[in-house]
């Protein structure tokens, strides 16, 4: 066989190997973040709390109050 194909063939399969491998390797810089309250204490009445609530994708707030004592 021609030296080159042979080296050609040589490199194709040493870069798959080496793409192969890099895939597999784990992320390193993955982040963990702990997940974003919907739920805020914004005043207080009468000894209850005013908690304001935000639902997930949606444009508008609930109210209510949270009197455990």
């Amino acid at each position: 066989m021609n030296k080159v194909l042979i080296l050609r063939i040589a490199v194709i399969v040493i870069g798959s190997i080496i793409l192969i491998f890099s895939t597999m390797r784990p992320n390193k810089s993955t982040k963990v973040t702990e997940p974003k309250s919907n739920f805020e204490v914004i005043d207080n009445y009468k000894g209850c709390d005013v908690v304001r609530y935000a639902p997930p994708n949606a444009a508008n707030y609930h109210y209510f109050l949270d009197c455990q004592k």
